[in-house]
């Protein structure tokens, strides 16, 4: 049977715990994506599913049936997700959101469900 020196055996042991590290720090930057659902007024609704990490995101599926998927974009005051021309814009703050179509509030006064 092959016996490891006790440098060798710290060596191993570091390199395992700087594996595990990089692991640890690549799963809390990615997160899990966050699924919620809103109640908005006129009995309409929004999935969202919030992505974090590098290029933070969100999936939305409306209650008409379509689909977009936002990148966030600067915003003074809670989540502001926005397609490149501006046009498209979700806001979320706290448990309420509203969705922008071409500067008219098309999904209003949604609030998360529990």
């Amino acid at each position: 049977m092959h016996r490891q020196s006790r440098a060798q055996q710290l060596r191993v042991l570091w390199l395992a715990v700087a594996l595990l590290y990089v692991g640890i720090a690549a799963a809390a930057e990615t997160g899990s994506p966050i699924r919620v659902r809103f109640a908005c007024a006129l009995g309409k609704h929004v999935r969202a599913v919030f992505t974090n990490g590098a290029h933070p995101t969100v999936e939305l599926t409306l209650s008409d049936g379509r689909r977009l998927l936002l990148p966030q974009a600067l915003s003074a005051d809670g989540a502001r997700y926005a397609n490149a021309e501006g046009r498209l814009v979700f806001w979320n703050k706290g448990r309420t959101a509203f969705l922008e179509e071409a500067g008219q509030r098309t999904f209003t006064d949604c609030v998360q469900e529990k």
